[in-house]
């Protein structure tokens, strides 16, 4: 059963299941299958770090050690910062409702979109009043989490009447603006040390 997500518009509560929109969904998917030489279809094999032993797909596993070399529960491990401070956890999104802001369209243009989801209200009337709050390019945002962890995304909330409404999530990259182009200029000695003789064009 689909997680719900419950968005807080105006005061008015909406409770969403999200449907993962991806590229396979839109244009479809490939799939490429290979043979050998007697028509036998070939699967794919890690070869081992001794160079010659062969692990089926699905053989192979991560483990997490500490410097002694003993395993760790994942459930063990603790973020930090830079600094060994510990970061605290934030909850998931899906165990609270979530608080609609008003956001511009630039907040938006800036995002590096992580995932996309097209979002279904459990009730059609929260679906028209999503879709009416969505229409003349209005957006929203809320900070969104999957689950718990120690970081969250940006969400934002859009689309309109006609093409429904989907939350978009990712992180707001970082624009630094550096500086207009400048023409270089050179000072008065350096004018005199270059001359034609010395640049060669037989390089050129």
């Amino acid at each position: 059963m689909p997680k719900t997500l419950v968005l807080s518009l105006d005061g008015r509560e909406i409770p969403v299941n999200l449907i993962r929109v991806t590229r396979e969904k839109l244009y479809g998917s490939v799939e490429i299958e290979a043979f050998d030489e007697k028509k036998n279809p070939a699967t794919l094999k890690v070869l081992a770090a001794d160079g010659k032993t062969l692990i089926d797909k699905g053989g192979t596993g991560l483990e997490v050690l500490d410097e002694k070399g003993q395993s760790l529960d994942r459930n063990d491990l603790m973020p930090v910062d830079l600094n060994g401070d510990k970061i605290d956890t934030v909850e998931s999104s899906f165990s609270h409702k979530n608080i609609l802001k008003k956001a511009k369209m630039d907040q938006y243009f800036d995002l590096v979109v992580k995932a996309v989801y097209a979002l279904a209200p459990t009730e059609e009337d929260d679906e028209k009043y999503l879709n009416d709050h969505l229409s003349g390019d209005n957006v929203y945002t809320f900070p969104f989490a999957y689950r718990d962890g120690p970081m969250f995304d940006t969400a934002f909330i859009v689309g309109g009447e006609k093409e429904g409404a989907f939350m978009v999530t990712g992180t707001e990259a970082e624009v630094e603006f550096l500086s207009l182009k400048q023409q270089g200029v050179l000072d008065s000695q350096e004018e005199e040390d270059i001359s034609g003789d010395d640049i060669s064009f037989d390089l050129m």
